[in-house]
């Protein structure tokens, strides 16, 4: 359904929180959201379980879920011949969602986008094309697309993918028109206006949605519409903190004042530094060298599994992200997106500081309220 941006920080892992990978499509890996999950577990104890079940909405079901997979494999075909890589497809209730390495610039993010809709008007005018030439001609409805009804599946195919692409090209975020808005308008205006105005009407889409399946009982329109306001919402704080912190130095924002852990030292040692500083995040040291990262979850796991006599060593992650001080804060933010995250901030192998969400968090308000950061 959409693109997003992700960063090709060699350290940065392209997952989304709360998904399980599902497989690869044309090399790309598909995760599954866990409320696609459950969208999938409620279709199958509604629909299967119900009398007019048959096997044409069936394979109806399974075309729509391939339908989206070829929208999404169709931003990330453009998006390669652009020479940005497409790190993950996650699959949502509403769709689906191409995180690319790094962000687009407008006239990308515009070819990019297109290439969805695109892909489903393809896909509609092919099954338009052999129904034709086979003599079928099947009038379909919305009400025949939510629950079964015996129509044709190529039928219900030719209809759905006409209002994917239709539903995909709204000017609003957190559709692929939506970003083409912004792009467009990212010409003449600052991104953070553009995004701004993208997202104030996906906002106002999803409040139309949310309002007329209320009133009409359609209660899958009210949880689109949530996922729509909140893809939205998520947007344009993105765009704010791109803004507030575009062309300054991770070393601006960077915790300087830390405590470290020796690689002997022990989970109680850890634990007593955890207890005694507001620190959560600790670097373990072997001289002036950093060898490892110990975060609080791995410290009380250790704790719980191994004791309090057991050795950081055994417990610490090694393969920690690690950022240079002079980095453009702007490119580390989707990095710096999962809550709990923490990064070393290190120059010539010598450890500098930590960058972690809080702390960025702190910095990003500090910005809001006209706060110049001291280099």
């Amino acid at each position: 359904m959409t693109t997003a941006q992700a960063t090709g920080h060699p350290g940065y892992q392209a997952t989304t929180a709360g998904t399980v990978k599902a497989f690869r499509f044309r090399g790309v890996p598909v995760r599954l959201h866990f409320t696609f999950v459950l969208m999938v577990v409620f279709i199958t104890v509604s629909v299967l379980g119900s009398a007019g079940f048959n096997s044409n909405y069936a394979a109806f079901l399974a075309g729509s879920l391939m339908s989206v997979l070829l929208h999404e494999l169709g931003h990330a075909m453009v998006a390669s011949r652009f020479g940005i890589r497409t790190t993950e497809i996650v699959m949502f209730p509403i769709g689906g969602l191409s995180r690319m390495e790094r962000p687009l610039p407008p006239t990308a993010e515009i070819w990019v986008a297109l290439a969805g809709p695109m892909v489903n008007l393809l896909l509609a005018a092919s099954f338009f094309a052999y129904m034709v030439s086979s003599h079928q001609a099947v009038p379909v409805g919305v009400s025949d697309l939510l629950r079964p009804s015996g129509k044709s599946a190529l039928a219900l195919l030719l209809y759905g993918n006409i209002l994917l692409a239709g539903f995909n090209l709204l000017p609003a975020f957190p559709m692929d028109g939506g970003r083409i808005l912004r792009a467009l308008l990212s010409y003449v205006r600052p991104e953070q206006e553009a995004t701004r105005t993208a997202a104030w009407m996906g906002r106002m889409l999803a409040i139309s949605m949310g309002l007329y399946g209320l009133l009409d009982s359609q209660f899958m329109l009210v949880f689109f519409a949530l996922f729509i306001y909140l893809g939205a919402a998520q947007e344009s704080v993105a765009a704010l903190g791109r803004t507030l912190t575009r062309g300054i130095p991770i070393r601006a924002a960077m915790i300087t004042e830390l405590h470290t852990l020796e690689h002997g030292a022990t989970i109680r040692d850890a634990a007593n530094l955890l207890l005694s500083t507001s620190q959560q995040d600790f670097p373990v040291m072997h001289g002036n060298q950093v060898v490892g990262l110990l975060g609080r979850q791995l410290l009380i796991r250790a704790i719980a599994a191994e004791g309090p006599e057991a050795y950081v060593a055994g417990a610490m992650d090694r393969n920690y992200i690690e950022l240079d001080p002079n980095e453009d804060l702007a490119d580390v933010l989707p990095l710096m997106a999962q809550a709990g995250r923490c990064a070393l901030v290190m120059e010539n192998g010598l450890l500098l500081g930590l960058l972690t969400t809080d702390n960025l968090s702190e910095f990003l308000l500090l910005r809001r309220f006209g706060m110049e950061p001291v280099v």
